[in-house]
């Protein structure tokens, strides 16, 4: 307990982390143990001491309000490497504060292996160069084919035996993975061979065994992890009872009272499983978070027609009420609901019983159907995209201004966590019940809503609808204060509405296209790799780096001196094959070839089961409060993510078409859509007057940066005049500038000299940017969207360079996702007003996807165009580039 109080001490001194986390085991087996019964079986019992102990190092923890986290099936490795790989995507460094080497394959660009300081060795800070070096590997990856084949003591993981780790090094670089080795055995020789035939299949189920899961069923929740230091009260009741007086003034910067601490019940003892009590400490009362148990309430069970029909009529009477379905599922397309709770008085909430039988449970929620659509009263609710989709099959469209709890949360404080939980404990000091609580814990054993009575959910459900209410008072005030009621009432609440509509209408998948389209990607890895196997002139393994360096380097000798990595191999990543490609044939068809297997895996076959039984159509979950810069995500599939640069990436767009042989679809584009905000942030004169004219904005730029005739510039010109053009407004470096054109880094540099020569404008709006967050800490878009930016003046490099570059673009990247915004409002009232078969399908970056009648295409198309054109008022004029056709492809 002291050792790891000292540890968490150092950390929290010293490396100064805005977030952190504490994951633990749990005692229930994992799936590890389910695949291999005698995993972790040699271990000896835990020492009693430690048992004993890890209970009051988790209260410890909780203490200084740091998160604990568990999951039943998981092992920490794999809590830790779900929220490592979650918070670097969200623009984090991440530590992995561990001795355990294991971790090494969780190593990326943004995530970091730290090993504490330890019996007088200094920390240890390792990064993919490092762990490479120390495994003698060439990609981090590799760690778990090493401890495949080698095993591991510590966890009983058998590997293969004969195989250390200089002979695991040199076979992992001679095939590159433990499945390769295993398939090509025949090319060993002796012992070796015979041992890697016998046991091959316990060195590949060795490296299941030792890869950390990051699939893990949790989220990274930037506001959950914020720390903002300890409860004082809390630190120095354990540290008072342990006897840990020395550390008292560590923390607190004082010596320890030495008083003993007590509460009107006598003795308090910090310890106590899960305690939520008030206490009283040093005779000052701290009463602790309120909870359903401390807080007067008045929740009901509506479960009979005179019931519903007395709610109805008081319902009616309101000016705006707060509701909150339950379900049995999180995709709320395939939800059925369970219970509907209606709040509309503090404290007090009633929680509507639904039937489960389909029909039954339709003509209960119908005789809510005149509130919920009612217009002249006001909708309050936690994400109520859900709870509006999740009606809709039921025949009930809500209607009505909106308050969305996490909305309004979203744009106060967008880089943080906007769940109920979260938001009642901050803004309320109240803890709601968790839905371990009804449901029981978290894993496969944990029941579903429809599991439990009616009477048992009353609690939670009537809580979450009374703490939304609750939640509404205090957050519009917030909104108020800060001025924000135009981008929430007039952008994000109208949208609601719309991403209910597209997610309810979904897209239709042609099935049978996607099986063509998997069958010609299957013929196309076969013809790549006999097209390598004869320019080569030879066949070899394309997966294995060794054998593919050798083949181009030894007996192709592409260049002179190749690239090699620190183990001695070729260096033969996308980096290295994309700049050979330009000149040599093989190294195109090699980076075809790993095209065609990821397009294959990734995208063609994995849509088609995301398919809903339903209505056979897709329906993506459109995240609304999840990116900080205002952009929509999506989620199964991820639209965004579909690949547009190649043309077998394209074709996956075929797969997308209309609902019938009488619909086509549209697309609509904005182009350039940040280049010409950047313009019009800048008042660049040049830039603009280029948009109005209609002049190529990349010849016109090449053109002043290479000092010719805008005729003279050439392809390559324009092509490095585009990479700037993007580049300058992501704060691109010479470094990063140099890698992309694959140019020297001095010509990178001389080019983005002469661009900001030339574009002084936006040199001075990218300084201006920069100094006024220095000053604010934040950046505003042009609807006032903030990015709060709290490391622009941070001591450390990286951080702060992260944050001056936010600083650039978020106002850029941010006004975009406003204008797209409001757009998408603006044609969604449209084609309401006019009563049109059109249906707005698909929202991805800059462009819109919509159903469309064939009679209505040329009329919907023009004023698509015309109210996307007209969305916002700028300098530039917004130009868009609209398409029709029968499939998404052809469209676009």
């Amino acid at each position: 307990m002291f050792g790891f109080l000292n540890t968490l001490l150092e950390v929290l001194q010293k490396q100064k982390p805005t977030h952190i986390a504490v994951a633990f085991d749990t005692s229930a087996p994992t799936f590890r143990h389910e695949e291999f019964e005698a995993y972790k079986a040699t271990r000896q019992e835990t020492p009693e001491d430690i048992k004993t102990g890890i209970p009051v190092v988790k209260d410890i923890v909780r203490a200084f309000n740091i998160p604990v986290i568990e999951c039943d099936g998981y092992e920490a490795d794999d809590i830790i490497g779900t929220l490592a790989k979650q918070a670097s995507k969200s623009g984090f460094e991440v530590y992995m504060m561990t001795p355990d080497k294991d971790f090494g394959q969780l190593v990326e660009e943004h995530v970091y292996l730290y090993k504490p300081a330890y019996m007088g060795n200094a920390v240890d800070i390792l990064g993919p160069k490092e762990v490479c070096e120390k495994w003698d590997i060439e990609n981090v990856h590799q760690v778990t084919d090493m401890l495949g084949l080698q095993g591991d003591a510590s966890d009983n993981i058998p590997g293969i035996p004969g195989v250390g780790p200089k002979t695991a090094s040199k076979l992992i670089r001679d095939f590159g993975s433990v499945e390769e080795l295993v398939k090509n055995a025949d090319q060993l020789k002796g012992k070796l061979r015979e041992n890697v035939e016998t046991y091959g299949d316990q060195g590949i189920l060795s490296k299941r065994l030792a890869t950390i899961h990051t699939d893990v069923p949790i989220e990274f929740d930037e506001r959950a992890l914020l720390y903002e230091g300890p409860d004082e009260v809390k630190v120095r009741t354990i540290c008072e009872e342990l006897e840990f007086r020395t550390v008292i003034k560590r923390i607190f910067g004082e010596e320890a009272s030495g008083k003993k601490v007590a509460s009107t019940t006598g003795q308090l003892s910090m310890f106590s499983e899960e305690s939520k009590a008030a206490i009283e400490v040093s005779e000052t009362v701290i009463i602790e978070k309120d909870t359903i148990k401390t807080v007067d309430h008045d929740y009901h069970l509506i479960d009979t027609p005179e019931k519903r029909k007395a709610l109805i009529e008081f319902l009616e009477l309101q000016e705006e009420i707060c509701f909150d379905t339950e379900t049995t599922n999180i995709d709320a397309v395939e939800a059925e609901i369970v219970g509907i709770a209606f709040s509309y008085i503090k404290g007090e909430a009633h929680y509507v019983a639904i039937p489960e039988d389909f029909d039954e449970a339709a003509s209960v929620l119908q005789e809510f159907k005149h509130v919920l659509e009612n217009k002249d009263i006001k909708k309050v609710g936690q994400n109520l995209k859900y709870d509006i989709l999740a009606l809709r099959k039921y025949g009930i469209c809500v209607q009505g201004r909106l308050f969305d709890t996490m909305l309004a949360h979203y744009i106060i404080e967008p880089e943080t966590k906007h769940s109920l939980d979260m938001m009642a404990e901050q803004y309320l000091n109240y803890m709601t019940v968790p839905i371990t609580a009804v449901l029981g814990p978290q894993g496969r054993r944990q029941k579903n809503m429809r599991d439990i009575s009616p009477a048992s959910i009353v609690e939670y459900a009537g809580e979450d609808a009374d703490m939304a209410l609750q939640l509404k008072h205090v957050l519009s005030k917030k909104i108020n204060e800060e001025g924000l009621n135009k981008l929430l009432d007039k952008v994000e609440h109208p949208l609601v509405y719309v991403l209910a509509s597209m997610e309810h209408e979904g897209v239709r998948i042609d099935q049978n296209a996607l099986e063509q389209m998997s069958g010609e990607l299957q013929e196309a890895c076969l013809k790549a790799q006999e097209e390598i196997f004869a320019m080569a002139k030879c066949e070899f393994n394309i997966a294995s780096p060794k054998q593919l360096g050798e083949i181009l380097f030894d007996r192709l000798k592409l260049i002179e001196k190749p690239k090699k990595t620190k183990s001695g191999q070729y260096a033969t990543g996308e980096e290295i094959l994309s700049r050979l490609a330009a000149e040599h044939e093989i190294a195109r068809k090699i980076l075809e070839f790993r095209e065609y297997q990821k397009l294959k895996s990734t995208y063609v076959d994995a849509l088609p089961k995301m398919i809903s039984r339903r209505d056979g159509r897709v329906h993506t979950d459109y995240g609304q409060a999840v990116a900080a810069t205002g952009r929509l995500s999506s989620n199964n599939p991820n639209l965004q993510n579909i690949p547009i640069r190649t043309e077998k990436g394209r074709e996956i767009r075929k797969a997308f078409v209309p609902r019938d042989e009488n619909h086509v679809l549209l697309s609509a584009d904005y182009s350039q859509i940040e280049l010409r905000i950047a313009a019009s942030f800048a008042q660049d004169k040049d830039m603009i007057e280029a948009f109005r004219s209609g002049r190529d904005i990349h010849a016109t730029t090449a053109a002043k940066v290479f000092n010719v005739q805008v005729d003279e510039v050439d392809a390559n010109m324009r092509r490095k005049a585009k990479e700037v053009n993007f580049g300058i407004i992501y704060g691109i470096s010479a470094f990063g500038l140099a890698q992309n054109l694959n140019i020297a880094r001095s010509e990178a540099s001389d080019i983005i000299k002469a661009y900001f020569k030339e574009f002084p404008a936006i040199k001075r709006y990218m300084d201006d940017s920069i100094n006024k967050a220095k000053e604010n800490e934040y950046v505003e878009t042009i609807l006032g969207r903030r990015r709060y930016l709290r490391d622009i003046n941070s001591r450390n490099a990286t951080m702060r360079g992260y944050a001056e570059r936010n600083a650039i673009n978020a106002p850029i990247q941010g006004s975009a996702a406003d204008i797209i915004k409001i757009a998408m409002v603006n044609i969604h009232q449209w084609l309401e007003e006019q009563k049109l078969g059109a249906r707005m399908i698909m929202q991805v970056h800059d462009e819109l996807v919509f159903d469309v009648p064939k009679e209505e295409a040329d009329l919907v198309r023009e004023n698509v165009i015309r109210l996307m054109k007209s969305a916002v008022d700028l300098e530039v004029p917004m130009e868009v580039e609209a398409g029709i056709g029968e499939n998404w492809l052809k469209a676009h």
